[in-house]
């Protein structure tokens, strides 16, 4: 399969059309999915997340040290207690109507974003109020410390603090937004969105970007293109050929096998912007059989492996590596406490396991991204796998933005539910227990899946409370032992995703988000 999508290749670099002359203040990108939905607050999907860092800002941001540096925010203060903070909003903060950003827009953003995110959440319970003192003051006052405020506020995903307009921001979270004005560096052309088409941003021309020069997600968002295009095309190898005629300018996530080839064209390279790189995991449905009942759980963690998974996907080991930590290898808090035995194929143990379950055969329902690049191949593997582990499986293949649809769904699964989904996700933004959106498990609260255990979440609190980091890494090894043992989330492996650009295009800033500011094409 390799072979043929190589020669394909090959054969188009010999028959490339020659290069479409395009405007150099219009960049035309294909991102990892196609734009269905634009609530960034309403979903963890990641298109959706990159969307919203194009057309809004945020109060805070990491560095490329990961950080928190003020953004939207001025100035702050703290009590001596500990209990009250301060802000106050820099000048010259527009809404892309021209209306001022005020305080009253901030607060109720903030409240709208603690009741979806994992340490907004801690965040929220921790919170006894919150108020717009003036137009550019806005005050939290804690119940108890809070030492992860300025990185809570900072958060870059899943779900990061994305400041909308208090009648926007007002909207429950159960409901999404159709008003996408923002303050950010761009602006939707929602006249122009065509989803399964394209997606189109123009530059602000009232945007202020701070004076600090870009670090990470932080720092001079300056936009020096006039015009984003998101061209949504879905085969891997049509995107290929686009970029090597320059029909488009950057490709998000190329397929690793065909990087060799789109490398050898003098006129493109790859470029890998997050050297931490991503994580693959998979979910359980804790509300539907069988997976309501742990047994199953640890039965097909027992029928999996992570390198069948990685060598399907990914390919070249260059680009790989095995891991069984849930907050990724070569962070702080890496660690593999209560994965021994499991995630490595041990295929008699997972059949004795489902038959001593009770296990009547019903087929289990997994979700597949057919249209993902990095996600395609997932759902087959974890279907052979699980088979040869004893389970009937039903695969379902349908777009990304679907499965993000039908993940959120809590029905049975013959009224339109589901018992397995996967997808990937940023090492950076699950490197500790509150961090990690996947680590937490508070029910109808928790990400998709929704994972119950009050010990989990203890132990999250805890981990915000405690500032020695010594201790910190005792209870995220308890917390990674739990979720291993209760199959709150599976790790399937980690990986490194490279861009693919012509060089023609420069200005990508090393970050764990794709984002469009900074960027210039010549």
């Amino acid at each position: 399969m390799i072979f043929r999508r190589l020669m394909l290749a090959l054969l188009t670099l010999s028959l490339a059309a020659p290069v479409a002359a395009q405007s150099a203040k219009t960049l035309r990108v294909v991102m990892h999915s196609d734009l269905k939905i634009i609530d960034p607050i309403w979903t963890t999907a990641y298109i959706v997340r990159n969307h919203g860092y194009l057309i809004y800002d945020t109060l805070f941001a990491p560095d490329d040290k990961l950080e928190p540096q003020p953004q939207m925010v001025e100035s702050w203060t703290l009590s001596e207690d500990k209990l009250t903070w301060t802000f106050r909003l820099r000048d010259g903060l527009k809404w892309h109507d021209g209306q001022p950003v005020t305080s009253a827009d901030v607060v109720p953003s903030i409240k709208r974003w603690t009741d979806k995110d994992s340490l907004g959440g801690l965040l929220g319970r921790a919170t006894a109020s919150m108020s717009a003192v003036d137009e550019k003051t806005f005050r939290i006052v804690l119940k108890e410390p809070f030492a992860l405020m300025l990185k809570a506020l900072a958060k870059s995903a899943s779900v990061p603090l994305f400041v909308m307009p208090k009648r926007v921001a007002e909207t429950p979270i159960s409901q999404q937004i159709s008003d996408t004005t923002g303050s950010g560096p761009f602006i939707f052309k929602k006249d122009e969105w065509k989803p399964g088409e394209k997606t189109v941003y123009l530059r602000n021309p009232d945007y202020k970007p701070r004076a600090e020069p870009p670090s990470g997600l932080a720092g001079g968002k300056v936009a020096k293109l006039d015009r984003v295009e998101w061209v949504w095309i879905p085969d891997s190898q049509t995107q290929i050929n686009a970029l090597l005629s320059g029909e488009i300018d950057m490709i998000e996530q190329p397929s690793h096998d065909l990087l060799p080839v789109m490398t050898k064209d003098k006129n493109v390279e790859a470029v890998t912007l997050d050297t931490f790189g991503y994580i693959y995991i998979l979910r359980f449905n804790w509300k539907q059989p069988p997976f309501n009942d742990v047994r199953f759980r640890r039965a097909a963690q027992l029928a999996l492996n992570q390198e069948d998974f990685l060598k399907a996907v990914i390919g070249d080991q260059r680009y790989y590596r095995i891991c069984k930590s849930v907050f990724g290898c070569g962070t702080p808090l890496e660690t593999s406490a209560g994965s021994d035995g499991l995630l490595e194929s041990r295929f008699d143990e997972s059949r004795k396991a489902l038959a001593d379950a009770g296990y009547d055969g019903t087929p289990i329902v997994i979700l597949q991204a057919a249209d993902n690049t990095l996600l395609a191949n997932v759902g087959p593997v974890a279907k052979t796998l699980l088979e040869r582990g004893g389970f009937k499986v039903d695969l379902q293949p349908m777009d990304w933005q679907t499965v993000v649809m039908r993940r959120a769904k809590k029905d049975p699964v013959a009224q339109g539910g589901w018992n397995i989904s996967q997808t990937s996700t940023s090492v950076v933004l699950l490197s500790d227990p509150v961090n990690n959106q996947y680590a937490e498990a508070s029910g109808e609260r928790a990400q998709f899946g929704w994972p119950l255990d009050e010990e989990i979440e203890k132990l999250r609190l805890a981990f915000v409370r405690e500032t020695d980091s010594k201790l910190q890494f005792g209870i995220a090894e308890q917390v990674q032992r739990r979720i291993m043992d209760l199959g709150v989330t599976v790790p399937l492996g980690q990986f490194v995703q490279p861009i693919a650009r012509r060089k023609g295009v420069s200005g990508n800033i090393p970050s764990s988000v794709p984002v469009f500011w900074n960027v210039e094409k010549n």
